[in-house]
């Protein structure tokens, strides 16, 4: 049984080490505040955890013996190990397709783009026309205010394909403009919580007690929706609109 327990702890010791690091660079680099929440990243970080931390080392505990001849046991180990690398692999895929490379001001709302999000076409016009805010692979996260163009001919192009599923605007990095020149457009668009469509009225009822904790007004043109993949957040402005007093979840 000692035999078992050391190859468990090692196992499980090796294990929390790489999947900290793969996780904590994901998670400092792209994936701070308010990404993990807007890309809804939980539910693959919880399979690689019970992987790598769960499965894999409790079979390690159960072929593990000191009587097995010592390649056996050498090839049973590598054997997990690379099963477990191979989810690895997979749920490390899954996360840095889908990081958080802009959050975009778009049409009344704040929403979340991901890389997966991007269309690819549309990204190499940007390094060509618009590099400052052209993505990159390695792009952090940037605030950005993605308009719909003037021109009626595109404006309506981009909202039928957007309308049929197709690409929106805030996928055209092409098109984006700076975060500052689109704070009096968004200024204008600040809303009170009561009338955000985007929550139900028990979530408003939990944001408003969120809202009074942090000392902010309930009652004023202060907010805006915050679109994520499946779950959204409210973006509670200052006064005069020019910068975010807090981020709040509904749940």
């Amino acid at each position: 049984m000692g035999f078992r327990l050391r190859a468990l702890g090692l196992h499980l010791f090796w294990s929390a080490v790489v999947l900290t690091l793969v996780l904590g660079s994901l998670y400092m680099g792209w994936y701070r505040w308010p990404g993990w929440y807007l890309a809804h990243a939980l539910p693959v970080v919880l399979i690689l955890a019970g992987v790598d931390l769960a499965v894999g080392p409790t079979l390690t505990f159960v072929i593990a013996r000191s009587s097995k001849p010592r390649r056996e046991l050498t090839r049973d180990i590598a054997t997990i190990v690379a099963v477990q690398l191979a989810a690895l692999s997979y749920g490390t895929w899954s996360l840095w397709q889908g990081r958080p490379v802009y959050y975009a001001y778009s049409e009344g709302v704040l929403q979340l783009v991901q890389a997966y999000d991007v269309n690819p076409h549309e990204a190499a016009l940007a390094r060509e026309q618009n590099l400052e805010l052209a993505p990159h692979w390695y792009s952090v996260p940037r605030w950005i205010w993605a308009p719909l163009p003037q021109d009626p001919s595109e404006h309506d192009r981009i909202v039928r394909s957007a309308m049929a599923g197709g690409y929106d605007v805030i996928s055209m990095p092409q098109l984006f403009k700076s975060w500052e020149q689109g704070l009096p457009e968004l200024h204008r668009q600040l809303k009170k919580i009561d009338d955000l469509r985007f929550f139900s009225d028990a979530e408003k009822k939990v944001l408003k007690i969120r809202m009074q904790a942090a000392g902010l007004a309930t009652d004023q043109w202060n907010s805006m929706a915050f679109l994520g993949r499946e779950q959204h957040l409210l973006a509670v402005f200052d006064p005069q609109g020019q910068s975010i007093s807090a981020i709040l979840r509904p749940d």
